[in-house]
């Protein structure tokens, strides 16, 4: 009930038929920020492109220049001195077979996946597990890898992966509710500088759409497009 109550007097602060400029948008979330967790702040990108076809998928990575105060587990497939450096730059998971049967049997202890490339043919062996948890490691994304090192701290230090949903819509998160206001407007347009430079060559018309906001337990805030194009 309180639940319901608090998202209420959120909804009514805000107004559904505007579009609020990006700064005024972050501002309005934060104040509606009142779970007693630090609440993540969320971002919708609603893209004119149809990722049913291969030339119109949109994916990669942003190490947002703030963080995203939330901190990643990631697991890393890797033998020998590869698994020791993995360890070594703060890899939650790391192993080889043994890793394998884990994923396998649903125990699945990370939020990021890295291999190094002669890990692949085992790991491959794991993409009805890993696939449809966006978990896959992909080498354009720099999570198949021998800089295993670099791969773990990226993801450690505020990494974001971004991916076209089926509707053509990323969701990412891009700070808590705690953050400066500034930090998060320089998160949101980073993620969105990196979401527009992954235009893929397939979209026609217009490719950034619709952008919106929202905290984890507050409604949904229209934004401006041309305040973050």
């Amino acid at each position: 009930m309180a639940h319901d109550k608090r998202l209420t007097a959120a909804r009514a602060n805000v107004d559904r038929n505007k579009n609020y400029d990006l700064s005024e948008a972050i501002a309005l979330a934060k104040a509606n920020a009142k779970s007693k967790f630090d609440e993540t702040i969320e971002i919708a990108l609603n893209l004119g492109i149809d990722p049913r076809h291969a030339d119109q998928m949109v994916r990669g990575l942003i190490s947002l220049p703030n963080g995203t105060g939330k901190v990643l587990r990631v697991g890393v497939f890797a033998r020998g001195a590869k698994a020791e450096e993995a360890l070594a730059a703060g890899a939650d998971v790391v192993g080889a077979d043994d890793l394998a049967e884990k994923v396998q049997a649903g125990d699945i202890q990370f939020d990021r996946c890295i291999a190094t490339p002669d890990m692949m043919a085992l790991v491959g062996k794991l993409g009805k597990i890993l696939g449809p948890r966006g978990l896959m490691p992909n080498p354009k994304l720099g999570t198949v890898t021998m800089d295993v090192k670099g791969a773990v701290t990226a993801a450690k230090s505020g990494q974001v992966e971004f991916r076209a949903e089926k509707a053509g819509i990323i969701h990412a998160g891009i700070g808590k509710a705690s953050f400066d206001d500034v930090k998060l407007v320089e998160n949101a347009k980073a993620l969105i500088d990196a979401v527009q430079k992954a235009k893929p060559t397939g979209a026609k018309g217009t490719y950034l759409k619709k952008v919106a906001l929202s905290t984890t337990m507050g409604p949904g805030i229209h934004v401006d497009v041309a305040t973050v194009a």
